[in-house]
């Protein structure tokens, strides 16, 4: 993990792509990203995606970019693929395989009207006919896991409600962000109720847009004039829901963030700055339980008071505003967790939540449903 380190990043700025398809929109993070680092297409040997891709895995892609790669990798995990692909790129990359991997995400699913429950309703999948006579919609997933942690350890709408606040407090200085305005406990439990326990507010935008990372050789990466961010550590894993292990409470992050934090050599109490995936407030609470920042069942108490935010809290989280406030593309939110936390190691996060002497920080992916089968990603950055 230490030759691999990521010298661009970018993030769309648009939230709603009338105009682009979702090819051109891949083909924009690309550039955006390419610029960042100060390399050109001719320059990436490797790329990576998921199946918000057009085409056939990256074949499509590939060619639209017109790129030349000796590597290519299309594993999907859902909404936390992009972190994997960062792992899968660096252990490439280690193996001689390529010098310089791009990492897109990208769709349009607010501009072509998409339900974000659909694919949760694909009759091809080998479980749909024991699940699709119950109309098994995400909200109400996310909902049933949040109703079993509240049952087993008294967590409240209330303590949920602080992660959606939070997100608010760092979206207000997002330009991009699609939802800016600062909001309230009391605004987010008197939002109408999509699943119980989830209010409107506890749940993440749908947005187009997308983004994109460059992972490239050390040596590579010495010779641009970027600041220096080190992939330390990382881990993946999936869980679902079998017999007696059946648990609505824990995540698949208990492994990914365990083989993360083992091969980075650091503990949570290392980490200076979470981004993690909040496609519901529950997510969050989940995530950080998980990941051992805390211990489980602790997360209401964790979150509560404005915890999560920079300059205030123990944690700062989503500093960009996150998928509950800012960018959620094609459904997909793991590429914008990995952009903002190269924004803070690299000192490039807006003024008024770039935390301090960040050195450490942490990419936390979620793809799926929790209450069934999910993939987690979990990935450990430096400041070198």
């Amino acid at each position: 993990m230490s030759q691999a380190y990521i010298v661009g990043a970018f993030e769309h700025p648009t939230r709603l792509a009338v105009e682009q398809s979702v090819a051109q929109l891949h083909a924009e993070v690309a550039i955006g990203a390419l610029e960042d680092a100060g390399l050109s297409r001719h320059d990436v040997d490797g790329y990576l995606c998921a199946g918000d891709a057009p085409g056939i895995g990256p074949l499509s892609i590939v060619e639209y970019l017109g790129l030349d790669v000796r590597y290519a990798d299309s594993t999907d995990i859902g909404g936390s693929a992009p972190i994997a692909h960062v792992a899968h790129a660096a252990q490439a990359i280690a193996a001689g395989r390529c010098n310089v991997a791009l990492i897109t995400l990208a769709g349009r699913p607010r501009a072509a009207m998409e339900r974000a429950g659909l694919v949760t309703e694909y009759t091809d999948y080998p479980e749909s006919l024991f699940e699709l006579p119950y109309r098994p919609m995400l909200a109400a997933s996310y909902a049933m896991c949040a109703k079993r942690h509240m049952y087993e350890f008294g967590t409240t709408s209330e303590q949920l409600a602080w992660v959606k606040v939070a997100a608010s407090q760092h979206a207000q200085h997002n330009p991009n962000a699609l939802l800016r305005k600062v909001v309230t406990v009391d605004d987010v439990l008197g939002s109408p109720m999509i699943a119980d326990p989830l209010h409107r507010l506890d749940c993440c935008v749908t947005t187009d847009g997308g983004g994109a990372i460059i992972v490239a050789r050390e040596e590579i990466a010495r010779s641009l004039r970027r600041p220096l961010v080190r992939l330390r550590g990382a881990g993946e894993s999936i869980k679902y829901q079998l017999g007696p292990g059946f648990d609505l409470t824990t995540t698949a992050g208990k492994k990914s963030g365990a083989q993360a934090f083992a091969q980075a050599g650091v503990s949570p109490a290392d980490i200076k700055y979470l981004s993690t995936y909040d496609s519901f407030t529950i997510t969050v609470l989940l995530a950080l339980e998980d990941l051992g920042f805390c211990a489980k069942g602790e997360g209401g108490r964790f979150v509560e008071d404005g915890q999560l935010i920079s300059g205030i809290g123990r944690l700062p989280v989503n500093t960009d505003g996150g998928g509950l406030c800012n960018n959620h593309p094609a459904h997909r939110g793991g590429v914008t967790k990995i952009i903002e936390a190269v924004r803070q190691l690299r000192g490039e996060a807006h003024p008024a939540v770039q935390v301090k002497n960040c050195d450490l920080a942490v990419a936390h992916g979620t793809g799926g449903m929790l209450d069934r089968r999910h993939g987690c990603a979990t990935a450990i950055f430096e400041r070198v």
